[in-house]
């Protein structure tokens, strides 16, 4: 199975009361670290992949550099799973250079860690996904949707672009029934919800 996600920043603790975006429904980063890899692993097996879509980690106040790159590995060998890690603004090339020389092999004979510099094409169910971490405008478009992170709890307000960030106000498409625990990858079928509806609900505004 495939999942996406964004924006974890695993160690930002800012974000925990930030004036700037959302505040996060933890009080500490211990806390927050606990329960989004709960959320993660509760949806997520050994075999399934996830694309992250940057911004693993806020890691800008650790030093030495090589120690932060053990921090967030340490991180991201709790979560279940094959990772594809596509570059945002707080990646460095140092933290995916460190997982691709520390890349374990999963029972299932692959690599744990796949990278992308600047995105990928995923095709299902007739459609292009185009997975980045900047929100790309495409304009009107008949087969193609760019998911994405980087702007936290805001969207972009054009129903091609789908925010697949833990934060994302995207996610209000789904109802609380549907909307997965706070911090968990989302699925094929949740995105296409969203798209739907926010398709639905654009048309409606024109």
């Amino acid at each position: 199975m495939i999942f996406f996600t964004a924006d974890t920043h695993f160690y930002h603790e800012d974000l925990l009361t930030s004036q700037h975006f959302s505040p996060r429904p933890y009080e500490n980063i211990h806390d927050e670290h606990k329960g989004l890899i709960t959320a993660w692993n509760a949806r997520v097996t050994e075999h399934d992949r996830v694309y992250h879509l940057g911004d693993v980690a806020m890691m800008n106040h650790v030093r030495p550099e090589k120690h932060a790159n053990e921090l967030v590995a340490r991180i991201l060998m709790q979560l279940n799973g094959h990772i594809t890690l596509i570059k945002g603004n707080h990646d460095t090339r140092s933290l995916f250079k460190y997982l691709s020389n520390h890349n374990p092999i999963l029972s299932d004979g692959h690599t744990k860690y796949a990278f992308e510099d600047v995105g990928c094409i995923v095709k299902a169910n007739h459609h292009q996904f185009f997975l980045t971490h900047y929100p790309l405008i495409f304009g009107k478009t008949q087969n193609s949707i760019n998911l994405h992170g980087h702007i936290h709890h805001t969207m972009v307000a054009i129903p091609e672009n789908i925010n697949v960030g833990i934060d994302s106000a995207d996610l209000e498409y789904l109802t609380s029934v549907e909307r997965p625990t706070w911090g968990s990858p989302i699925t094929f079928t949740e995105i296409e919800t969203i798209m739907q509806r926010k398709h639905d609900d654009f048309a409606k505004r024109r």
